[in-house]
C-alpha cells in the first residue's frame, strides 16, 4: 500500500519522521511524506524529512512562533494557505498512492485546527481515501488540550474517510518523563500503521497465501467514523539465526517491543491455534484507543511473519473467531510473508460504536466550554468601579 503522510504539527511531524525512516531502514519504499508546521523550530527538529518537504506556514501572522494552543488559528492560517500545501503535495507526486493519511496531535493547536482543513480540500480534489490518525492528550495535560482535541476530533470524523485514534493516556506509563514517554509512544503508532501498511508488497519472502492488499483495508475503513488497532507479536524459535536482518527481526525497536506482554514461543506442530491466540491477544489487549469491540461495524485481520510459521486454517479461524465478537459481519485478512524471527497480528477495528474514552473527552470540554463562559460573564476588575475619570473616551 502506498501512502502519502502528511504531519500536520509538531506530534504529528515527529510520526511521520519516523515512518519515513522506517520506510528507508525496510528498503520498501512505499512512504512519502510531507511535514506542516506554523513552528519553525518545530520542523527543524526533524531528522529523516528532507528540507524541502517541510512547509512553513502562518509567517505573516505567527512569523513562524506557532499558534500557541489556539486551534481556531491553526485552522484559519492552514485555510489560508491551502493552496501552498497542496501544491507541495502535488510536486511530490500522488499519481501511484493509495491514500493519504493526515497525523496530528489534536490537543495542541496547528495539527488540532489545521488537519480537518487538509482533509476537506485533500477529499474534494482527490479520488483516494483520506485517513487521519489522531492522538489524544491525556487528562493531566490540562484541560484546554482535552477541549481542543474534542473540537477537532468532533470535526475531523466529519472530514476524513476514517480516524484512527491513538490515545496517549492508555499508553503512558506512571513516572515516564515527557520525552521518554512521547518517543515511546511514537514508536508504537509506527510498529502497528507501519505493518497494516505494507500488507501486500512483494518482498524476498514471497505473497501470501490470503494476500491482504490496499483494497482490503479501504473496504473496511470505508464506513467512516473512528478506528482502533490492536497488536501482538511473538518471537519464533529458529535454529537457522537468531539475529536475522529484516523487517522485524533487525528492526526489533520498530515491530517487535512489546514490553508489557510476554513473548511467547511458537513450537509444535498446532499452527494454528498459535495464529488464533496471537490474534485474540491483539484484538482482547491494549488497543490504540480503549473501547468496547463489540460495536465496531468491521474488522480487518492480518498476521505478518515468516510464511512457514503462519497457518492459513488458523488465520480462517481467527477471522471467524473476530466474526463473532464484532457487530457487524465483514471480517477480512490474510497474511504477509516477511523474512523474520518474529509472527505478529495487527487487528483494524472499524467504525466503532462506543469507546468511554471519548465519551469523557467530550463531556469534559462540554464543561470547560460552560466554564468559560460562566467565568467571562462574572468577570470583574478593580479598575471598573474606581470611580476615576479616563483621560479619554
Amino acid at each position: 500500500m502506498r501512502v502519502f503522510f502528511i504531519g500536520f504539527g509538531q506530534a504529528g511531524g515527529k510520526v511521520v519522521d519516523m515512518f519515513i525512516e522506517q520506510d528507508r531502514r525496510s528498503g520498501s519504499n512505499n512512504f512519502r511524506g510531507i511535514i506542516v508546521n506554523t513552528a519553525r523550530t518545530d520542523l527543524m527538529g526533524l531528522k529523516n524529512i528532507e528540507m524541502k518537504d517541510r512547509i512553513l506556514i502562518g509567517q505573516t501572522v505567527v512569523k513562524g512562533h506557532g499558534v500557541g494552543t489556539d486551534n481556531v488559528t491553526g485552522a484559519r492560517i492552514a485555510a489560508d494557505e491551502i493552496d501552498s500545501i497542496i501544491n507541495a503535495i502535488d510536486t511530490r507526486g500522488t499519481h501511484d498512492i493509495d491514500a493519504f493519511v493526515i497525523v496530528a496531535g489534536l490537543g495542541g493547536g496547528t495539527g488540532s485546527g489545521g488537519s480537518p482543513v487538509l482533509a476537506r480540500h485533500l477529499k474534494r480534489i482527490y479520488r483516494e481515501p483520506v485517513y487521519a490518525v489522531g492522538l489524544l492528550p491525556a487528562p493531566e495535560e490540562g484541560r484546554l488540550y482535552t477541549y481542543n482535541a474534542a473540537r477537532s476530533l468532533s470535526t475531523l470524523v466529519h472530514e476524513a474517510d476514517n480516524v484512527f485514534v491513538f490515545d496517549n493516556a492508555a499508553w503512558k506509563n506512571e513516572g515516564e518523563s515527557v520525552k521518554n514517554a512521547y518517543s515511546r509512544l511514537n514508536e508504537e503508532i509506527v510498529r502497528r500503521f507501519g505493518v497494516l501498511f505494507r500488507a501486500g508488497e512483494v518482498g524476498k519472502a514471497g505473497v501470501g497465501e490470503m494476500v491482504v492488499d490496499s483494497s482490503e483495508v479501504i473496504n473496511t475503513l470505508r464506513g467512516g467514523g473512528i478506528s482502533s488497532v490492536g497488536y501482538a507479536v511473538t518471537e519464533v524459535v529458529s535454529e537457522r539465526t537468531k539475529k536475522k536482518k529484516g523487517l522485524f527481526g533487525g528492526l526489533r525497536d520498530t515491530f517487535a517491543k512489546e514490553e508489557d506482554t510476554a513473548e511467547e514461543v511458537l513450537t509444535g506442530e498446532d499452527k494454528s491455534a498459535k495464529v488464533i491466540a496471537l490474534v485474540r491477544r491483539a484484538m482482547l489487549g491494549r488497543l490504540t484507543l480503549p473501547c468496547d469491540y463489540s460495536t465496531a461495524e468491521r474488522a480487518l485481520v492480518l498476521v505478518a511473519g515468516n510464511s512457514s510459521e503462519m497457518d492459513r486454517k488458523g488465520v480462517e479461524k481467527a477471522k471467524s473467531w473476530v466474526e463473532e465478537n464484532i457487530a457487524g459481519v465483514e471480517v477480512r485478512g490474510g497474511d504477509y510473508p516477511v523474512d523474520s524471527n518474529y509472527v505478529a497480528a495487527v487487528v483494524v477495528l472499524s467504525t466503532i460504536g462506543e469507546a468511554p474514552r471519548v465519551r469523557d473527552l467530550f463531556e469534559i470540554a462540554k464543561q470547560t466550554k460552560e466554564e468559560v463562559i460562566r467565568s467571562k460573564e462574572k468577570r470583574t476588575s478593580m479598575f471598573d468601579d474606581a470611580g476615576i475619570d479616563p483621560l479619554f473616551e
